[in-house]
């Protein structure tokens, strides 16, 4: 009895193995897509001048205190002028130096040994990369590194490809951004090492403009899901 219950379980297991692998073989052929390919040059810059337009780049610029929470639990505080960020996730808090690392440092009472610490301002330095880019991509497409392709899309409108290839915490990573009429950005497909599945498309949603009159959009939606950005605040001294 033992052994067929054994041998049951074991059909079980393959059984539902292999509806994963099919199920994750489908998912990719039928969302993913290949890196398009686009033109360099005068336009693609003068595309991306005018997204920066769109979202008062220059306002960014200005702004010397960048507040938010990403996805209600990841929380930041950036001095844009000193290039400083206090990162608090779960029960601690982390300062990074950004042009000084260095001098990153653990914000608690509590002990941690140098290993503890070391993966928690990794991790909090991971985070802020990323969750930061959600908020701010509009206002990096002349990054150093940086490549800016016109691309024409499927609805014969004109999109602009964004590789970075330096700088973050995974270079190399591309987006296809779409804008409306005015080159508010709309949505952006990307092509990203930590997902395998490359032109999964993100929207750029729930557009405000913050105190120093910089303009960032709060609300993403990757595959149905929504990615919120809360408590959002700028100001200068």
């Amino acid at each position: 009895m033992r052994k067929k219950l054994i041998k049951l379980l074991k059909i079980l297991l393959l059984s539902i193995l292999t509806l994963l692998i099919i199920t994750i073989a489908t998912l990719y052929f039928s969302l993913h897509e290949k890196l398009p390919e686009g033109k360099p040059g005068q336009e693609a810059d003068e595309f991306a001048l005018k997204i920066l337009d769109a979202v008062k780049h220059d306002n960014y610029l200005n702004t010397d205190y960048l507040k938010w929470t990403f996805r209600n639990k990841n929380h930041y505080l950036w001095n844009k002028k000193l290039n400083i960020v206090t990162v608090k996730i779960d029960d601690h808090s982390v300062l990074l130096h950004l042009d000084s690392p260095e001098k990153n440092e653990i914000l608690s009472t509590l002990y941690f040994n140098d290993q503890e610490k070391k993966k928690m301002i990794e991790k909090a330095l991971v985070n802020f990369n990323n969750d930061s880019f959600w908020l701010v991509a509009p206002h990096k497409l002349f990054d150093k590194g940086v490549i800016r392709k016109v691309v024409t899309i499927k609805d014969n409108t004109k999109g602009l490809l964004v590789t970075y290839q330096s700088g973050g915490t995974t270079p190399g990573d591309s987006y296809l951004w779409k804008v409306d009429t005015n080159y508010r950005p709309i949505s952006y497909k990307m092509w990203v090492s930590i997902i395998p599945i490359g032109g999964l498309e993100a929207t750029w949603e729930n557009w405000t403009i913050t105190k120093t009159g910089a303009h960032f959009s709060q609300h993403h939606k990757l595959l149905g899901f929504g990615i919120p950005i809360s408590d959002l605040k700028t100001w200068n001294d």
